[in-house]
Order: structure tokens, then sequence, then C-alpha cells
């Protein structure tokens, strides 16, 4: 059963000015989608759920699967693997798209491998990598799919490891492909940190003067945007001109997503102000600081019949930079009562705030404190009052 609280301590919040509406924006990208990681507040959404081919933007799949087996232990950044002849004389040449410039049986890192896919957009590094985690790309593409669907992919689905046009098998929406970006960056932000934002790569070697080749990351925002960091474009003449990004300042992170777009002047050019507009035309208003005690929630069968409900890190809302007027609805939401055991920082509750400008920005709450299992003599008391 949903709980919803309307705490006395939220008040002051309740009080908080919002802006009457939205900023307005406009692209020429026929999908966009920008959210604020912070809030949860979408702040601009276009054709976000439909269904596209996302080219080279699959590629961060590729990478969330390998950044998922790094960080449980099951494959080192220094692993070497091998690139098969088969594998190199498929994806190697023009007809091949971007490149890594692997050669045929050299041995490469996992970590250089990781570099070549997400700063050169290496098709052949993207292979290789599958290849040597999971034996051969078909298998590979289901650990990409069974994380996926995990981390809340509900409309997407991978055919390939570097998003390869394959008769319309991998399909994405901006809006999953803005779930993938915070996935990454929220469940492994120093491998995001240590690959994400290079701005080249060298690898590989020129035919005849054996000049290293450095290339440079396609990354719209980088150099452009102060905060940008991430993440990838993607091209094919299928589906147009792409990138999902994010940049951060003053406290705030934003994850935009755009598609479809003619040519890579307007890719960039649009990337830039969008984000330039997310970053600026709205603002956030304090909430909560980190460990405030935001409210109770009901426990059943626990040590102690409530716990405490507390921010887990600094907690705002967006909302329009400018014109401001009143209307802010906030209320905390869990399905309850809850059970116990509960663990400390555990995320058991949602912070749902509603504002007259757009949907509601929900924010988590996490457990105050420990709460074992009841006793058998509580227990038992908890089910005569039950009967009651």
């Amino acid at each position: 059963m949903k709980s919803v609280l309307f705490a006395p301590l939220l008040a002051a919040a309740l009080s908080l000015p919002v802006a009457a509406a939205a900023p307005p924006f406009d692209t020429t990208a026929p999908i966009a989608f920008m959210q604020d990681m912070n809030s949860g507040a979408i702040l601009f959404a276009k054709n976000e759920n439909q269904r596209m081919p996302p080219a080279s933007m699959a590629k961060m799949m590729t990478v969330y699967v390998a950044f998922d087996l790094i960080k449980r232990g099951e494959l080192k950044l220094s692993t070497q693997f091998q690139v098969r002849p088969e594998t190199w004389q498929k994806w190697h040449g023009p007809a091949a798209g971007s490149t890594m410039f692997l050669s045929p049986g050299e041995s490469v890192s996992v970590a250089d491998l990781l570099s070549g896919i997400i700063t050169l957009s290496g098709n052949d590094a993207c292979i290789v990598l599958a290849e040597g985690i999971a034996g051969t790309e078909p298998a590979f593409v289901n650990l990409m799919n069974e994380q996926a669907k995990r981390i809340g992919l509900t409309n997407s689905h991978f055919g390939t490891a570097n998003g390869w046009p394959d008769n319309d098998v991998t399909m994405v929406t901006a809006r999953d492909l803005a779930t993938l970006a915070e996935a990454t960056i929220r469940d492994y932000p120093d491998l995001y940190k240590a690959f994400y934002s290079k701005p080249n790569f060298t690898w590989g070697k020129t035919m005849g003067a054996g000049t290293a080749i450095t290339q440079e990351n396609r990354d719209p925002l980088l150099g452009r945007v102060p905060g940008a960091d991430g993440l990838k474009t993607g091209h094919t003449d299928e589906a147009g001109y792409g990138f999902t990004g994010s940049a951060q300042q003053d406290g705030r992170r934003l994850v935009m997503v755009l598609a479809g777009m003619k040519s890579w002047d307007e890719r960039v050019t649009q990337s830039v102000d969008f984000m330039n507009w997310g970053l600026h035309a709205w603002k956030a208003k304090p909430l909560f600081g980190k460990g405030h005690h935001v409210s109770e929630a009901t426990v059943q069968l626990g040590s102690a019949g409530s716990v405490g409900l507390v921010a887990p890190t600094d907690l705002a809302v967006t909302v329009p930079a400018g014109i401001v007027s009143e209307g802010m609805k906030v209320a905390v939401v869990y399905q309850g009562p809850l059970k116990a055991p509960i663990k400390a920082g555990e995320h058991i509750a949602d912070l749902v705030v509603t504002t007259p400008e757009g949907p509601a920005q929900t924010m988590p709450l996490v457990a105050e404190s420990d709460v074992g299992k009841a006793g058998f003599f509580n227990r038992v008391a908890a089910g005569l009052r039950s009967l009651i």
C-alpha cells in the first residue's frame, strides 16, 4: 500500500516561491529531452518516447556493462584482450565507420578499449571488448539487454555492441538514453570521471610513416560549456546526428538528449544552446540539507514502530529563473508500512514535489537508522493489536 504524508516538517518548503511558467526554448532537433538529475525535474521533452536507432549512442550501454563488471571485481582495467583477425577484417577501413585503428593480433587493455569506445567511438573497440568479455558479440548483447532491463530502459532493445545499423533491431528512446546516462553517472562516478571527459586519445599508427594517430573526442559540449563531462555522440545515415550529454554547474547536474539532426554543425550548435538553456534558464531552490530529518515512516514488525526519513544529499527543487509565484506542493511517498529489517541509508521513500510549471520532481529519502526485526513478544503483541 502506498503511503503519502504531508508532514508538518514540510511547511517551510511549501511556502517557497516557484516560477509561473517554464522558460521557452525551441530546437530544430526532432527528438529532445532534458532532465535535472538532482531534482528529477523534466525541463524539456519533445518526442522523448519515440523509438529510434541510436547509432553510436548505443555504446553507452556497452560501457555500462563493462563498468559494472569492473565495479564487481569480475573485470580489471589491466586485463588484455586480443584482436581476432576476423574481427579486424570486419571492422577496419572506411566502410566500417569510426575506428580505434586496432591491428590484427594485438593485445589491448580494457582501459584502452574503453577509451577507444568513449573518446574515439571505435566500432572495432566495441566488438573486441564484447568478445573478450562474453566470448561472442551476441552473448555480450544479452548482457546489454539484461542490464537495460535492470536499470529501467523500458522501451529500448539492443542488437549490436556498437550501434551499427541492424534493420531496426537496436532501437531506443531519448528518455531511455537519459536514464542510461544518469545510471552511468550515479552508479560508477569514478569510472565516469576517468573515461568520459577525455579530450582526445592516441592509438594506432598511419600507414607508411607510422605516425601515431590522435583523434579528438566528438562530444560537442567539451570545451564549449563549463562543467560538461560526457557522454556520447552518434551518427548514421538512418539515425541522423545525435548526442547524449551531461554537464554540472553549481551543484546541478543535467542530462540531455538530442537526436535526428541533419549535420555535424547542427549537432554542435543545438547541443550547446540546449545545455546552456538548461543551466541558466533554471535554478535550484534548496529544500533540505544532507542528513536533514524530513519525516517518519511506519514500520511493520520491527524493533521500532517507525523510522526517520532523511535527505541523502542536499535536496533542491528545480524552478525557472526569473518570474516567481506561489504554488508548490510537497509530499513524502513510500510503500507502507515498511517491513523490517531496514538499514540506515537505505532508500525507502521519496520526496515528491509538484510545481505549476511541470511534472512532479521526485527525490530519494533514506532511513535515518537501522531497524531490526521485532522479537517474539513484540510480534505477538503486534498480532494482537491487528486483531483488535
